[in-house]
């Protein structure tokens, strides 16, 4: 990938790294002036020094249970990737932007070494992830025509070869396994005419036919980035190196005062790789020969590679910080102790709220040092995005950890961000101003009385970091960018006084009622479930009913707690099936509706109560955590048709 730095010309197609302070203006706002990298044996991300050598500090970092990380240098990485490339070239893969090779694999060095190892010949990463599910992934190996695709673990290629078998995917000829594997394994292969082949085996390959790299131009691909949606099939969004050096560049640029990655800086790498945002932070490393630590591979281990790592850039999303959230409060369980954390975070939020940030307070060394010592006790930046987070949890962390905390807003089809925290706004309840990358503009969504006239409307994007369209599917990408390039995101913002954009609701979900009320759900559910025993809600209409209702999720810790406080006793299963708690967390739920300016149509009238979470594994969300609608619907119906028919209204 190409660098966001600035440089001198040396000569034709030959450029010098003269300073790593970050990017010019021009390279944030002109990106076709942004410079390829070329010459004998250049990968074309690496950081480079005044003299045009690569850098050599420790680049990607793994570690084994209860061992320190080991680390490889940039010049291992570098030619790691190389020799992958040489032997792509060697099995006979194009050096062209239409070669496609395919990545299923969790967080890992070699993760990052394939892709460096494409894009240093010019080819493009196709990730795959175990949350697509089965079906998802066949789709996307034939709608891509994978012909290759590298495996972290043996259980993943016998998966591919199963669908190879079934002649599922008949268009899949070689599959590379990281881990060790078997030689049944090999000889399954065989059988279906797959040839199973080792990383290693590729590494040596390719160092006996080592290949001239040739770096992509700008407007070349880069990855085909598939986006589970909620309906239908993965949708593959094509996106450029232009399109993400756009976005690193504007990220370093919007940040410079504050931020200033740096060769001492590392990051952990837990965020699924095969989405833009954790792509698009890493870039941003790789970039000032910062450190990248990847998890073990087990969410549950994180605290303890983070402890280990000690690392002082940490990527999140919300539902990670709603955790953390939870468990600092959870902690706090005496009436002293609660006291104190809630003081001691109101000391901190004064102090945000005149623009400083520090983890040096008495309240630090009192309250929160154990807090910060359990991220590793180095972070100072934090970066959420991919979905909303609330303003109360938000800024208590932003008190709690000390450290510069950003949150962005985007989608895959910017290439991971178009708004961002201005350094220095610390205030929460919105997503930032547009990053320098991109403009944005507000459109009238009439239907449900948006209005741009009025500061409200569907948040469209224009500039560099906007993909090009999904891949060979022109009526998608039809519906995406219009005939001017505007990228339609479907989500509904609001411009407040400061500059800044909230995202208020969702297009793309809304339905009538029978009286021709358009209801918005994700906006009325979002609303929901700030109510204490509430953890998941799901709010259906239909078109012939005049109402609402809902299928709620109490949360498992806190709904036995706030029942008791009400007299109801049982287990959390007989609270769920208890028809009194079940009117009570409705009448707290309608009283969250009013306050927060619902109209009486956007009450529910009803709701049932699901002891089980919507998840992945059940089918009821994507691997973006969003919910699968028409799935639930159908997972729901029967309880559905109950409600509507006994609610009288």
């Amino acid at each position: 990938m190409m660098m966001s730095q600035h440089y001198t010309k040396v000569s034709r197609g030959e450029y010098r790294c003269q300073d790593r302070s970050g990017p010019s203006v021009s390279t944030v706002t002109f990106p076709e002036s942004v410079p390829k990298l070329t010459g004998p044996s250049r990968c074309s991300l690496w950081p480079w020094g005044l003299h045009g050598q690569i850098y050599n500090g420790p680049c990607l970092g793994s570690r084994k249970p209860d061992q320190p990380y080991e680390w490889l240098s940039y010049k291992q990485v570098a030619e790691l990737s190389e020799c992958i490339g040489s032997a792509l070239i060697q099995k006979g893969f194009k050096t062209a932007p239409d070669q496609f090779i395919g990545i299923f694999a969790q967080n890992r060095p070699e993760w990052v070494i394939i892709e460096q190892g494409c894009f240093a010949y010019s080819m493009v990463i196709v990730p795959l992830y175990d949350t697509l599910g089965n079906e998802a992934i066949t789709y996307i190996v034939n709608k891509a025509e994978l012909s290759l695709v590298f495996v972290d673990k043996p259980e993943k290629a016998k998966l591919l070869l199963e669908g190879v078998e079934n002649k599922l995917i008949p268009g899949l000829k070689i599959i590379v396994v990281m881990d060790a594997y078997g030689s049944e394994l090999v000889e399954r292969g065989q059988r279906c005419g797959v040839e199973v082949t080792s990383m290693k085996a590729m590494e040596d390959l390719g160092r006996a036919n080592r290949r001239k790299p040739k770096p992509p131009a700008p407007e070349d691909l880069a990855v085909i980035c598939f986006t589970s949606g909620t309906t239908g099939n993965p949708k593959g969004a094509m996106v450029t190196h232009r399109n993400i050096v756009s976005d690193c560049s504007a990220f370093v640029k919007a940040t410079e005062n504050t931020v200033n990655p740096c060769p001492d800086d590392t990051l952990i790498s837990f965020l699924p790789l095969a989405h833009m945002f954790e792509r698009v932070v890493e870039c941003v490393m790789l970039c000032h020969g910062a450190k990248i630590g990847f998890f073990q591979g087990d969410i549950r281990l994180l605290m303890d590679d983070l402890k280990v790592l000690q690392p002082t850039v940490f990527p999140v999303v919300p539902r990670l910080l709603n955790r953390m959230f939870d468990r600092i409060f959870g902690q706090a369980n005496t009436t002293l102790k609660r006291w104190l954390l809630d003081f001691a975070s109101k000391r901190k939020e004064a102090e945000l709220r005149s623009g400083i940030i520090r983890n040096n307070s008495l309240w630090d060394r009192l309250i929160f040092h154990k807090v910060q010592s359990s991220l590793g006790g180095r972070v100072r930046l934090m970066v959420t995005g991919a979905a909303p987070v609330s303003a109360t949890v938000l800024t208590f962390l932003r008190a709690a950890l000390g450290c510069q905390f950003y949150e962005g807003y985007g989608q895959t089809e910017c290439t991971a961000g178009c708004c961002l925290t201005m350094p220095g706004d610390w205030t929460a309840g919105h997503v930032g101003a547009p990053m320098p990358c991109n403009l944005i503009k507000l459109v009238d969504v009439e239907e449900m009385n948006y209005m741009a006239a009025e500061g409200e409307g569907e948040v469209c994007v224009k500039g560099p970091n906007v993909f090009q369209g999904y891949l060979k599917d022109p009526a998608k990408t039809a519906e995406a960018l219009d005939k001017d390039g505007w990228l339609h995101t479907g989500d509904i913002g609001k411009w407040l006084p400061n500059g800044t954009l909230k995202i208020i609701d969702r297009k793309k979900h809304i339905f009538k009622l029978a009286q021709g009320e358009y209801i918005a759900p994700e906006k009325i559910e979002n609303i929901y479930m700030r109510s204490e025993p509430v953890a998941q809600v799901f709010v259906h209409g239909e078109s012939l009913q005049a109402f609402l209702i809902a299928i709620v999720v109490p949360d498992v810790e806190t709904l036995c707690s706030w029942a008791q406080k009400r007299g109801f006793e049982g287990s959390f299963e007989e609270l769920c099936r208890n028809k009194d708690v079940k009117k009570a967390i409705l009448e707290d739920m309608v009283r969250l509706g009013k306050d927060s300016g619902l109209k009486p149509f956007e009450q529910v009238k009803g709701i049932t109560l699901h002891p089980e979470l919507f998840s992945i594994d059940n089918g009821l969300l994507t691997p973006t955590m969003k919910a699968k609608r028409p799935e639930l619907r159908n997972y729901f119906r029967s309880q559905i048709d109950d409600l509507y028919s006994t609610i009288k209204v």
